[in-house]
């Protein structure tokens, strides 16, 4: 067997293990091959790895140095399947993205500063820049704090993340269809390229209320392949072919308000209902709720600069939205604060013939 370095973090309201690039094979077939075998990929508890037995837990970080001008550190990310021996490096993972940045200052790839460090990451699934403020008193990557996020228990140190250029992540357009509203499987929805490929749909429309448990909505299979047909035909309409074997688009059920936020949804994995929401879909719902003709839109309007509040299953996340320099919807900046942890710092073992040729950077 062979050990490869690794460290458990939490991000935002994810868990999984941080790679250096170069710990890694270069060849990007025997790559996944080992992050399915250290992960335990193929059994609903990944009982033969250190993955978690849920989409949430099964996420992998790999970062790097990065040669980009903007950019102090490349970051990918690698969703690994529970119950399927398959990955996916189509999207940008936010929670995750959040851990980075104390990951990369504490392998000393970023220069630290007091009492903030900032950290420019380039998301390579997206090919996108996200700025990262790192609490680092006195040099040192401070992981306590009373900051709360809804989904985590007890209460970290913050971290901000904005994103600079999420508008088209994916598919080069914020709105990859043309329009701002399109018709699936016999309901209006909106499909949306923020940060997130995703296809809004209103909770009503299905037959829901949109307040329903992620356990209630993953017990109901005919809503579950409803909602995959309107997702397969979202992502053929968004040009992204045929998804059946990918994790994007999101589809994304909405509803209004009613612990007092701005808006209430249940996001899916996209097969299953988050327990939360992830970081990147939140960034794309509150811009859709500033696209006029939207169906987020249609239930809460937002103009201008504004704290958009996201009710989810797990409780809420805010979302900070400032026009661009130009007031266009694809210019809009988005900001979010997460919080993140250390969890375990050590060695993962695979297999001799896994461990292949490591990467030069």
């Amino acid at each position: 067997m062979q050990a490869i370095p690794c460290v458990l973090m939490r991000g935002g309201t994810s868990r999984g293990p941080f790679f250096l690039a170069n710990h890694l094979p270069a060849d990007v077939a025997l790559r996944d091959e080992l992050l399915l075998n250290l992960m335990g990929s193929g059994h609903e508890l990944e009982i033969d790895g250190i993955g978690g037995g849920s989409p949430q837990t099964s996420k992998v970080a790999i970062v790097s140095t990065s040669d980009h001008p903007d950019a102090d550190v490349d970051y990918l990310f690698v969703q690994v399947m529970v119950n399927q021996r398959r990955v996916d490096t189509a999207p940008n993972c936010g929670n995750m993205l959040c851990a980075v940045g104390p990951f990369a200052i504490e392998h000393g790839l970023v220069k630290v500063s007091t009492p903030v460090t900032r950290v420019r990451i380039r998301n390579l699934n997206t090919n996108t820049l996200v700025d990262s403020e790192v609490q680092t008193p006195k040099g040192k990557v401070r992981y306590e704090g009373d900051t709360c996020i809804d989904g985590v228990p007890g209460s970290a140190a913050p971290i901000k993340l904005t994103f600079l250029d999420a508008a088209g992540a994916k598919t080069g357009q914020l709105l990859p269809t043309g329009t701002v509203r399109d018709h699936f499987d016999g309901v209006d929805a909106t499909c949306i390229d923020m940060a997130m490929p995703m296809v809004l749909v209103q909770a009503e429309a299905l037959g829901k209320t949109g307040y329903e448990t992620p356990a209630e909505l993953d017990a109901d299979t005919a809503l579950l392949e409803r909602l995959e047909r309107i997702r397969l035909q979202a992502g053929a309409a968004m040009g992204l072919g045929d998804v059946s074997q990918m994790v994007i688009p999101k589809p994304v059920l909405l509803a209004p308000p009613r612990e007092g936020g701005t808006l209430s949804t249940r996001y899916f994995m996209p097969h299953t209902c988050h327990r939360s929401i992830a970081a990147t879909g939140a960034i794309g719902l509150a811009s859709a709720c500033a696209l006029p003709g939207s169906v987020a839109f249609d239930i809460a309007p937002i103009t201008g600069a504004a704290l958009v509040r996201l009710e989810h299953p797990g409780g809420e996340i805010e979302v900070s939205l400032a026009p661009g320099e130009d007031a266009q919807p694809h210019s809009m900046q988005a900001s979010l604060i997460r919080t993140a942890r250390r969890l375990f710092a050590g060695d993962v073992y695979v297999p001799q013939a896994l461990r292949g040729t490591p990467r030069k950077n």
